[in-house]
């Protein structure tokens, strides 16, 4: 994996981690959602700069590959 790559796949876990907590309590959801835009905009960023926007496919075999967890292959 290459480092971009690997910033990129780094970075989705981080925004589905962020994203996981702020909605664990639903009556507090609307209070943290606008802290959720730093990570999907450094997700956006890592994909665009590793060229895996649009390759979707590839990039969840990065984030397999980082967390196999997260995208069932650790069942």
């Amino acid at each position: 994996m290459r480092k971009d790559e690997l910033a990129a796949a780094q970075a989705y876990v981080r925004l589905l981690e962020a994203t996981r907590a702020a909605l664990s309590d639903p009556a507090d959801t609307p209070l943290y959602l606008p802290l959720l835009t730093s990570p999907m905009e450094e997700a956006d960023g890592a994909l665009r700069r590793a060229g895996l926007s649009g390759n979707e496919t590839r990039f969840f075999e990065l984030v397999s590959s980082l967390r196999p967890s997260l995208t069932g292959g650790g069942h």
